[in-house]
């Protein structure tokens, strides 16, 4: 199978890039990286703005005046789709908008994150939307300026299984990594589109995230929830397949990761806001438009078993083009909340219409 096909095979959506202008959760840090770890280059020509009409004005917009503007950013630096961090530190695009910022990894629980955010430990994360917007109903004071790429999560099985399609997890026994993860969750709103009870009709099991494959091998499931890098490094083995992804159907023009800023970030200084945004979709456009760099800039955090070419394939399948800001952005956090009524997530009395109004933030509209 070519991993790639979905990617490439993917239509600009041009609605969605017009409105979008510009164009996995974690708690106490294991370590801070500093952007001085990081050799900032000139900015790398190669990326295509005409493609973006909109994102081009917004990027030529005046940077911050000054000394450069501090930031720390969280983020989970084994998550190879988000590239782009790496990418912005090490080809310019924070140092262009005068921004200095200090990576933080992050592992563990997202409430801690958001909480990291919104109380001022960290400037802005990085993580999955179906991670972030179940604890965002507490009221963090955490805002979402964007959405990133789409093309994290995948379900997998053994290519002489039978299990050939999602529906066919009806009745099996399937491995996931958490029971309340992201790729569960994604997973469980498709099957019930399918008219299959995800709580009654499937067995999940909970499995370390990198002995997934050990347990459909010994036979104990059937199929297993994976994310990249892990799941693109298994499929190289030929008795795995992919059976779907969330670049499936409409998904296909959806992001999965989000970009989450500190609230009183946005609103005592909505020009830094901006320009921490900015500068992550402009590395975003540049990763989809030259993912052999981007692979190179992720390098240095992906697993020794991934070759610079699995990088650079993992890079061209996630949708980097995708990052959508403003009401577009709005549209596709209240989708994802409704999907999260309709597998009992999310409370039924919940307003998805004003909870995603009050999740976002158009920092491109100041």
């Amino acid at each position: 199978m070519n991993y790639d096909n979905k990617r490439n095979g993917s239509k600009f959506d041009r609605r969605h890039l017009l409105q979008a202008g510009l164009a996995a959760a974690f708690a106490a840090p294991l370590g801070a990286l500093g952007a001085q770890a990081f050799a900032p280059r000139a900015i790398v020509p190669g990326v295509d703005f005409s493609e973006f009409p909109l994102c081009h004005t917004a990027s030529d917009a005046t940077a911050l005046t000054g000394a450069p503007r501090k930031l720390k950013l969280s983020w989970n630096a084994g998550a190879v789709c988000l590239a782009p961090v790496p990418v912005a530190i090490e080809h310019g695009f924070f140092q262009k908008h005068n921004l200095d910022v200090e990576l933080v990894n992050y592992s563990g629980s997202t409430d801690q994150l958001l909480e990291a955010i919104a109380t001022g430990k960290s400037d802005a994360g990085l993580g999955m939307a179906l991670r972030w917007l179940k604890p965002l109903e507490q009221g963090f004071d955490v805002k979402i300026a964007a959405g990133t790429h789409g093309g994290c999560m995948r379900v997998l099985s053994r290519t002489d299984s039978g299990v050939a399609k999602l529906a066919d997890l009806k009745g099996k026994i399937v491995a996931v990594g958490d029971l309340a993860g992201p790729d569960k969750n994604f997973f469980s709103i498709q099957l019930a589109k399918l008219g299959i009870d995800p709580v009654k009709d499937v067995d999940w099991r909970a499995y370390p995230g990198n002995l997934l494959n050990v347990a459909v091998e010994k036979g104990e499931v059937q199929a297993f929830l994976s994310s990249d890098p892990l799941a693109y490094l298994w499929l190289k083995d030929t008795q795995y397949k992919e059976v779907a992804s969330n670049l499936d159907g409409e998904y296909r023009e959806k992001s999965c990761c989000i970009l989450g800023l500190r609230g009183s970030l946005v609103r005592e200084e909505p020009q830094v806001a901006r320009a921490i945004t900015q500068a992550l979709l402009d590395a975003a456009m540049f990763s989809s438009q030259n993912a052999a760099l981007a692979a190179k800039s992720f390098q240095p955090y992906a697993p020794k078993a991934a070759t610079l070419a699995d990088i650079e394939g993992m890079v061209r399948y996630h949708t980097h083009h995708h990052h959508p800001v403003g009401d577009v952005l709005k549209r596709e956090l209240k989708a994802y909340a409704d999907d999260l009524k309709s597998v009992q997530v999310f409370k039924q009395s919940t307003d998805t219409a004003k909870f995603a109004e009050r999740i976002y933030v158009d920092v491109f509209a100041v």
